[in-house]
Parts: C-alpha cells; sequence; structure tokens
C-alpha cells in the first residue's frame, strides 16, 4: 500500500499523488508571535513536523514553508478589533516589531528543543506587502473585491465555491455573531484583504488605497504563492483555521489565478483542557518554556521536550489532545524506555564482536519495519509506529549479555536512527548534544526522586523531604521550589 492522506477538502483518505512526481510543495500556516509558543503549537509543528520527515523518507523532494505572521491577524474573526502584535506591544511597552523578532526567537528555540526541523523557508508577512498588494490588485481588477474608505474586502458572493472546504452556507455565515459586523461590509461574511490604519497605529505601509495593512488571510495566499506557485501539493494548520482562514485563502487564491489553489488540505486537532480547546484567547494555555524549564500549577515536574513530542505521537494527529501532568509524566516515561534502550545498544556497540549479523534479529526487524511502513502510510498512524519502537526496545532488553555481534547491533542502530530518528524524531544521533550521553538517564533519576520526594511531603515525612533535597544539593544539583507544589531543578553552576 502507498502512502494514503486524509484530505480535509474531500473528506476522505486519499492515495497521495503530487501534482509533480517525485516533488512535494507544502504551506503549513506559522504562529502569530505575539506571546511564547504553548503546547497547541507543539500539536500543530509536531505533527507537521513528522508528515514532513515521512514524505523525505519516502524519497519526495519537499519543499517546507511555514510562514510567520508579524501582522495583520486581529482579535475577532469578523476583521474588528486590534493587531494582536501591537496589543501585547502596548502591554510591553515595546515596539511591535521587537515583539515580532523576541517571540520567534523563543517559538524556534522551543521547536529546536523538540527535534522539529527548521521549514526550508520561513517568510515574514511584513517582509511582503509588495506582493500582497499585488495580488490585491488583481482581485479588484477581476471584480471579486471592492474598496471602502481606505480598506478593502473580499466580496464572497462573487466566488461560488466560497464555503467548499468547510461545508458552510453563505447565507448562513454570520461574521458578526460576536460583535457588530462593520458598515463597510456588503455582506457580512466578506472579509478584509486590506485594512485602513488608523494615524496612530505602528503597524501601517502606503497602498493605492491609502496607509494601512494587510488582512490575515491574505498573507498566507500570497508567500505561499511566491515560493511554491500557483497550485501546491499540501496546505496544512488546524483545524480551528479551516473556518474563515484557510475557507478564504481558497477564495482569493483560486479567484485570482482560476486554477486549484492546494490538492490536499491536511488539519490536525487540537489539544484540550478540561475538554475545552488550549489557548491564548482562552487563558488555560501552558507555554512550552514552562513544561521544560519553568513549572506550571498544572504540572508536578518539569519534562524533557521530547517528551512532549511524545505525547504528541501517541495519539493520531487527527485526534484531539486532553492535557494532563498523568500523559506527561506517561509520555516521559515511554522516552526514556526508548531512549535507554538506543544508548545500551550504542554503548555495546563498542565492545561488540565481529561476525555476522543475527539473521533472526534480521528478520525481526525487516518486519517491523513493514509494520511501522505501513501504520505511517495509512495517514500517519504515528501510535502504531511508535509501537514498533516499543517491540524495538523489548527485543534490546532481551538481547544475552554476551556474543551479540557488532553487525546485529549495528542493525538495531540503524533502524532506531532511520525509523525512530530520520522519521519520528525521537531518537537523537547524537545525545551529546545535550550536554553528554547520560543527561536523558540522569533528568528521568532527578524526576524520580523529585516525585518520592513530593510524596514523603504529602506524607509530611518532611525529614525524608529534607533529605532528599540536601544530598542532590551536596550533588550539585539545586531543587527550587514553586508556587502551586511545583519543583523545578537545576545544576548548581547553572
Amino acid at each position: 500500500m502507498g502512502f494514503r492522506l486524509y484530505n480535509t477538502l474531500t473528506r476522505k483518505t486519499e492515495d497521495f499523488e503530487p501534482v509533480e512526481p517525485g516533488q512535494v510543495r507544502m504551506y503549513v500556516c506559522g504562529p502569530t508571535v505575539y506571546g511564547h509558543a504553548h503546547l497547541g503549537h507543539a500539536k500543530s509543528y509536531v505533527s507537521f513536523d513528522v508528515l514532513l520527515r515521512y514524505l523525505r523518507y519516502l524519497g519526495y523532494a519537499v519543499t517546507y514553508v511555514q510562514n510567520i505572521t508579524d501582522v495583520g491577524h486581529l482579535t475577532d474573526d469578523a476583521d474588528e478589533g486590534e493587531d494582536k502584535l501591537a496589543r501585547q506591544a502596548r502591554k510591553e511597552h515595546r515596539h511591535p516589531m521587537a515583539i515580532a523578532e523576541y517571540y520567534t526567537r523563543s517559538y524556534f528555540e522551543d521547536m529546536d528543543a523538540m527535534q522539529v526541523l527548521r521549514p526550508d523557508i520561513s517568510p515574514r508577512a511584513t517582509g511582503h506587502i509588495p506582493e500582497q498588494i499585488e495580488l490585491i490588485q488583481i482581485l479588484l481588477d477581476k471584480g471579486y473585491a471592492y474598496e471602502v474608505n481606505g480598506s478593502v474586502y473580499f466580496e464572497v458572493c462573487k466566488f461560488p465555491d466560497y464555503g467548499k472546504l468547510s461545508g458552510r452556507n453563505i447565507d448562513q455565515m454570520q461574521a458578526g455573531a460576536r460583535v457588530e459586523v462593520s458598515s463597510e461590509k456588503r455582506h457580512p461574511a466578506d472579509f478584509a484583504l486590506w485594512k485602513k490604519a488608523e494615524p496612530n497605529h505602528i503597524m501601517q505601509w502606503p497602498s493605492p488605497w491609502g496607509r494601512g495593512y494587510p488582512g490575515w488571510h491574505l498573507e498566507c495566499s500570497a508567500m505561499s504563492m511566491k515560493y511554491l506557485g500557483k497550485t501546491i501539493d499540501i496546505h496544512g494548520g488546524g483545524i480551528e483555521n479551516q473556518f474563515p482562514h484557510h475557507e478564504c485563502e481558497i477564495a482569493q487564491s483560486e479567484a485570482a489565478n482560476d486554477c486549484p489553489f492546494v490538492k490536499y488540505w491536511v488539519h490536525h486537532n487540537m489539544v484540550t483542557v478540561d475538554g475545552q480547546k488550549m489557548g491564548k484567547s482562552l487563558g488555560n494555555f501552558i507555554t512550552l518554556k514552562q513544561i521544560f524549564k519553568e513549572g506550571h500549577p498544572r504540572l508536578s515536574r518539569t519534562y524533557d521536550p521530547m517528551a512532549v513530542r511524545q505525547l504528541i505521537l501517541q495519539s493520531h494527529y487527527r485526534s484531539p489532545i486532553d492535557f494532563s501532568d498523568a500523559a506527561l509524566t506517561a509520555a516521559q516515561s515511554g522516552y526514556d524506555k526508548i531512549t535507554d534502550a538506543v544508548l545500551k545498544v550504542r554503548k555495546r556497540l563498542t565492545s561488540a564482536p565481529d561476525g555476522a549479523a543475527d539473521t533472526k534479529i534480521l528478520e525481526a526487524l525487516a518486519t517491523l519495519k513493514d509494520k511501522f511502513e505501513a501504520a505511517m502510510n495509512d495517514d500517519l498512524n504515528t501510535a502504531v509506529a511508535l509501537s514498533v519502537l516499543f517491540e524495538m526496545v523489548r527485543r534490546v532488553n532481551a538481547l544475552p549479555d554476551d556474543g551479540v555481534t557488532k553487525a546485529t547491533l549495528q542493525a538495531m542502530d540503524t533502524q532506531f536512527r532511520t525509523l525512530g530518528g530520520d522519521v519520528l524524531g525521537i531518537v537523537k544521533d547524537d545525545y551529546s548534544a545535550v550536554g553528554g550521553a547520560d543527561d536523558a538517564l540522569l533528568a528521568h533519576l532527578i524526576g524520580l526522586l523529585i516525585e518520592l520526594r513530593q510524596a514523603a511531603r504529602k506524607n509530611k515525612d518532611f525529614a525524608t523531604a529534607d533529605a532528599i533535597r540536601d544530598k542532590l544539593a551536596r550533588l550539585g544539583i539545586i531543587l527550587e521550589d514553586k508556587p502551586g507544589g511545583i519543583t523545578t531543578w537545576r545544576r548548581a553552576n547553572g
């Protein structure tokens, strides 16, 4: 069976056949950089990272574009409210572009920690204003858009296919459900291509319609067209962006170019907290930095960034993840087991005897590889693919203490690197890059000691709790108790 992918546009799983054989052009909506990345962002970009990795594993030459939204994303989908970066800039008393730069660096730092590959091209919305103005002018010339008082709107009634991605009917769309619809619009569902800026608005540029800034939806179309062409193979994003963002992208792109915009629309599901979507606007989000370093009231401890990746891979990308501390703890344990097995194989490789590889183990590895590929070919079933790694872990732990040849161990390590590393991104080529091959084990052991100390404190056994803290301190590990029952650790010289 070849690779099959669920297409939101057709609402079915389809054989993957790119527009140009051997070449894949993929665009994924990147973050709006007005705050630190949270667990919901991790779900998105780890999911598309796995898609990217698997396509390359299959031999495709992939050009991957993921934008940075640094202007135009307003606080309300009805084209009302403030620009999110401008609002954050006012809160922090900083220039909006300083906000964009700071949180863009923070975003990539968090993605790097989870082994999310950098996109081939990471364009900024503010760096593509001329392309966006040009696209607006095309839509105006073709009669799909209209200008009112310095703002330009796309007229959805002129595009008969509007709603084909989300399944919504134009007559049922009321963009002003939460706020009063702008009186400038001819129809409530019309969306902004260009917004007139007030004199005190920092983020503004000259245009044929006066000074203003681009609409959020327009940015992705313009950047996608510039780097990938008029028709691309894959466009990805969160299920919450299906409407209005992606629906509007389709309308303006296909109206401008008279050809299909995207062949396969891929949407991941969301992270929930107590059944409610996690997000900045709801105030229930947990940043990745809180998970990795700072702690959070919902967490009993901090976690390895790779535990977050493990958590995401344990479920299908189209399924929601309901966040809990227990789920992260289990994911950390799973990641530690895989890491321990990989390190065990690599350590034994240094002194293993020469000789032919064990044919039974080679046959088992081949069977597991087939199972892995079948799972990934089935719309990226990472949960089953992960189970293959755990079967490999069990085989490593069952190896005899003596007599295992270097060739046998090399075959196991290669499969860990290929399936677990190149595709799932959960196995590292070089663990020394994070401070030593034993760092993962050290973090795991300290985590266990923190859990024992918390249990002792809960049972009012303060002598044991203090002893754990003091003995770790003598070893150069400092525990820090924070509000909400959180305990983090650091090296004494860190």
